[in-house]
């Protein structure tokens, strides 16, 4: 196959005596070949529950409205009532949690564990009608959360969501080598709009690269701002945020309390900066329990965002936890509650946070699409489009110019003698440590499998 008419996939190459740059070139549209065609169904995955997510509080109004709008009156029951309420109804039920709800017109909900399962019961906090439960393991939300985040495969799709994640900045680093002219132009068809007469080759090409430059930086910065919450990486970079202080500062305790080797994301869902909070232990001598209603009280008290949840301490050292993780990053609150004096051990804010947990917090909230509300969801509901539209081109382009029998990807050059490539390549490896394995197993694959085998070696252009 001949290298000039391949090379129409992306961009067609200014013809050149420079063979390094000829080689650069296709090793690197290479690279981006493989990537594309490998993780671009997971990508668009990723944009199709993330277009969804980015709605969820307008999604769950419609569904739950039933649910969620209650009629406002001049007296409320008190939250130990309503628990109560919920007890006579399912008895034997544990509450693990309480949330007041935002607003005057907002239900209660009340998290139990019954019959080993996991429900939320919505109360009318006026008259303690019980509104309608939901399983908590069949939320739609909850679903499209857990499709986006692990592929519903647990640590397995964890990994290959933060792969796919990680992969696609390889695929933008590399895009826009192939993007950038390699040749002056005039004007600026083909680089930040599409032409439509100069045929279906050159108009794949187009509609392929051009909606990608209109979406790398926001893309970019989509997938930086979810790498925080994944498995693997995310978890090893917070515990890195945490030990040198710029997630939150190890002083932070209002009271004398001991600490615990539990950390705060173990028994509460709180925002990103507070979740290797270790949580204190409450002391249980000569005291009995505070009531939820004292909980509330001291919440009120404290001016937290009226977002929060009440999480009931598990054992007898446990604590209250409060947690706000509202729309904007600026009002996020973790607030721990001795369960016997009704003392604050720790109350854990935005300014409390480090410079970069700072920047993560509201990069996460930006991710949402919370922090500037419709304006950030419309914002990023183009970027995950765009993104789909990319990966589909990607994919049909090669597939109506791939020849028979091969893959259609430029020949390989050997990567050694390509330093500069080489060295983003390895350093994408240390920096996201996925990378850098499934670039060893692709080396190994090549050296062990394709080199050796003549029909994988015609196959992949090898």
């Amino acid at each position: 196959m001949e290298s000039g008419k391949t090379t129409e996939f992306i961009q067609p190459m200014k013809k050149t005596n420079n063979p390094k740059k000829a080689n650069l070139y296709r090793a690197i549209w290479r690279w981006h070949f493989y990537a594309g065609i490998i993780f671009a169904p997971f990508l668009v995955i990723l944009a199709i529950t993330g277009s969804v997510y980015l709605f969820k509080p307008q999604i769950e109004q419609m569904l739950y409205k039933d649910y969620y709008e209650v009629t406002k009156q001049e007296e409320r029951i008190l939250p130990s009532e309503q628990i109560n309420i919920i007890k006579s109804e399912y008895p034997g039920s544990k509450v693990t949690s309480y949330l007041p709800g935002d607003s005057e017109t907002r239900s209660s909900e009340v998290n139990i564990i019954y019959q080993n399962k996991s429900l939320t019961i919505f109360v009318d906090p006026y008259t303690g009608n019980i509104l309608g439960k939901l399983n908590s393991e069949e939320k739609i939300m909850d679903k499209i959360e857990e499709i986006h985040g692990e592929l519903m495969a647990g640590t397995v799709g964890d990994r290959i969501v933060e792969l796919a994640a990680c992969w696609a900045i390889v695929l933008i680093i590399t895009g826009i080598y192939l993007w950038f002219p390699q040749k002056k132009k005039k004007g600026f068809s083909g680089i930040i709009f599409p032409r439509f007469n100069k045929g279906k080759t050159i108009l794949r090409r187009d509609l392929h690269a051009v909606p990608a430059f209109w979406i790398t930086g926001g893309l970019l910065f989509l997938i930086l701002t979810g790498l925080p919450w994944s498995g693997f990486w995310g978890t090893n970079f917070q515990s890195l945020v945490t030990n040198t202080g710029a997630g939150y500062p190890p002083s932070i305790w209002v009271g004398s309390a001991p600490t615990s080797t539990i950390k705060t994301k173990d028994i509460a869902d709180v925002p990103w900066a507070a979740e290797n909070l270790d949580v204190p232990k409450s002391d249980i001598q000569g005291y009995t329990p505070i009531s939820i209603d004292d909980v509330i009280n001291i919440a009120n008290s404290s001016g937290i965002h009226k977002s929060f949840s009440v999480i009931f301490p598990t054992t007898k050292e446990g604590v209250y936890t409060l947690s706000a993780f509202p729309p904007k990053a600026k009002d996020e609150a973790t607030i721990h509650i001795d369960q016997y004096t009704g003392a604050i051990l720790a109350d854990y804010r935005y300014d409390n946070y480090g410079p970069l947990g700072k920047i993560i917090a509201t990069g996460i909230t930006i991710h949402k699409g919370t922090e500037f509300g419709l304006f950030n969801q419309l914002l990023s509901l183009f970027i995950c489009l765009g993104t789909m539209l990319v990966a589909l081109t990607g994919v049909y382009m090669w597939w109506k110019r791939k020849p028979k029998k091969e893959l259609g990807a430029p020949k390989a050059s050997s990567i050694k003698k390509m330093r500069y490539l080489l060295f983003i390549l390895i350093a994408l490896g240390i920096i996201f440590p996925l990378v850098g394995l499934s670039l060893i197993i692709v080396w190994l694959v090549d050296s062990v499998v394709i080199q050796r085998i003549p029909l994988a070696k015609k196959l992949f252009n090898a």
